[in-house]
């Protein structure tokens, strides 16, 4: 048997990597084709950014069965 004292099994010291993260330009080429696409006008374009259309729609939930 060995003398050293048992030492249970603890927190590693392992160092995590940072994550990057990059700020998203919702004007660059690519979100405005991606928006092309998908928006129909002007409030749902501002919409699907973040930016809600004053007095717009509340949109409903689809319901689960």
């Amino acid at each position: 048997k060995s003398s050293k004292p048992k030492r249970g099994k603890g927190k590693s010291s392992k160092k995590k990597a940072k994550k990057i993260v990059k700020e998203a330009d919702i004007l660059s080429p690519a979100a405005m084709l991606n928006a092309y696409y998908i928006c129909h006008n002007a409030p749902a374009f501002l919409e699907f950014r973040g930016f809600p259309w004053p007095g717009s729609p509340k949109k409903k939930g689809k319901k689960r069965k």
